[in-house]
């Protein structure tokens, strides 16, 4: 008998939703091409993350329970983003520890959550990826990816077997770009001085395009890059390695019109 195959829930996030639906999309054509089917349940909402890191834990718990009750029937829950992800590995569990049931939901859900790269690497066992990007990169580790999940030396491998692509890496891609989701808005002193360290570093590394994994620090670099008048493209990793390069104009360029392969 045929063993059934996982059935894997796409968490698509706020900011990939509502600012670059193409990393949606490539997220889901990435996976088929690597034998595994998507369902993207309609129901999720944030994952809760701005209310908690602001102290609104009762917004946070609300929004947790509904991305609990929309993805507890998947075998794996997918996020491209290490800060969404994050959230629900790290803080999930913590959130209700003075509610038991919903505390041992939230630690079952955080077991088989992934961000996206992790997944590919770490459970589907992927070494290579069969497609071709002609130019230089360099990959900028977002804080809750590098940090919270660990996340570094995957996104390079799976990279440096792309056709075509050459890794540049910066002199300090572990550096945080100044984002922070709401620390960028409570301390834009800071935040600005910290993403123009990143853009310097970027462009020091020569190469043309930047990839992250977080929309949040794509969407602040782009910003950056682009009131700096700099040429360096700015794209979601997964945009790259499912060859859909050509489906959006580069990140803070010029309004998204995403299409689906």
């Amino acid at each position: 008998m045929k063993t059934p195959s996982p059935r894997i829930g796409l968490f698509a996030t706020c900011l990939v939703d509502f600012f670059r639906p193409t990393v949606g999309f490539s997220v889901i054509k990435l996976l088929k091409n690597v034998g595994v089917h998507v369902e993207v349940p309609l129901t999720q909402t944030c994952c809760g993350q701005p209310a908690y890191n602001n102290g609104d834990r009762d917004n946070a718990k609300t929004l947790a329970r509904n991305v609990i009750h929309a993805f507890e029937s998947f075998d794996y829950i997918v996020a491209p983003s290490g800060s969404c992800a994050g959230m629900i590995v790290k803080h999930y569990p913590a959130l209700f520890t003075d509610d038991p049931d919903f505390k041992k939901r939230a630690q079952a859900l955080a077991d088989k959550t992934y961000e996206l790269i992790s997944f590919l690497t770490d459970v589907l066992g992927c070494i290579q990826i069969d497609e071709k990007f002609e130019g230089s990169v360099t990959y900028h580790d977002s804080c809750a990816a590098l940090r919270e999940l660990k996340i570094k030396d995957q996104p390079r491998k799976l990279l440096k077997t792309i056709s075509g692509l050459t890794l540049n890496e910066m002199a300090h891609p572990e550096i945080c770009c100044g984002f922070g989701g709401t620390f960028c808005v409570k301390y834009p002193d800071i935040s600005g001085k910290m993403v123009d360290d990143k853009i310097q570093d970027i462009e020091a590394s020569g190469a043309k395009t930047v990839l992250s994994t977080d929309m949040g620090c794509l969407l602040n670099i782009a910003g950056k890059l682009k009131r700096a008048g700099s040429a360096v493209e700015v794209r979601h990793v997964a945009e790259v390695l499912a060859d859909m390069t050509d489906h959006a104009p580069a990140i803070g360029n010029a309004t998204n019109t995403a299409k689906q392969r």
